[in-house]
């Protein structure tokens, strides 16, 4: 089991591959679709080990809302999950937008998370490879986006001391742990 950490200022930045469901920080990041339906993937997954709860908060949601816009998050409570919450997220389908398009609404979904969890207060958050799923965005260009916009994000600010991505194969694992330390050999760099 791949499982690397990387320390930016006084904050932790790890990369581990496993289940999301069963990590154990303040919040675990589910990449969804626009109506929150939780019918497939991860999102399944995340709805059957936390409860139907999930759904119906997340149901609640979309009646008070409407659809959720690609690039934000709203949350849930994370029922009998080992977090507080769940982050939704709706991370943008790579073959709906041109390539830069697709580009920024993955640093606009990443950030809308950071964002959530600095008004929630989490000290910790546990990521998944978002969009690179049935969104088809390429796991290179998704790892060098997310991890990019992680170390600006722990470099600057001061809420969160430990972010997770957690990767289920052994492929996007291997492309995260890769891009994290190019990213981590930049950051050293500059000290």
């Amino acid at each position: 089991m791949l499982d690397i950490n990387f320390e930016i200022k006084d904050k932790i930045l790890e990369i581990v591959k496993g289940d999301i469901t069963l990590r154990n920080t303040d919040a675990i990041v589910n990449a969804a679709n626009r109506y929150l339906q939780h019918g497939g993937g991860v999102a399944l997954a995340i709805v059957r080990r936390g409860g139907d709860i999930i759904q119906t908060e997340s149901n609640m949601i979309i009646r008070n809302q409407g659809p959720i816009p690609t690039g934000k998050a709203v949350y849930t409570s994370a029922g009998n999950l080992k977090s507080k919450y769940v982050i939704h997220v709706v991370g943008p389908d790579y073959n709906e937008y041109a390539p830069d398009a697709a580009t920024e609404f993955l640093k606009m979904s990443i950030n809308s998370c950071f964002d959530l969890a600095l008004k929630l207060r989490l000290k910790s958050i546990s990521l998944p490879a978002i969009s690179s799923g049935i969104y088809g965005f390429p796991k290179d260009k998704c790892a060098d986006i997310l991890i990019q916009e992680t170390f600006r994000h722990l470099e600057k600010r001061d809420s969160l001391k430990k972010v997770e991505f957690v990767l289920f194969d052994e492929i996007t694992a291997d492309i995260f742990a890769n891009t994290a330390k190019k990213y981590f050999e930049i950051y050293k760099s500059k000290k």
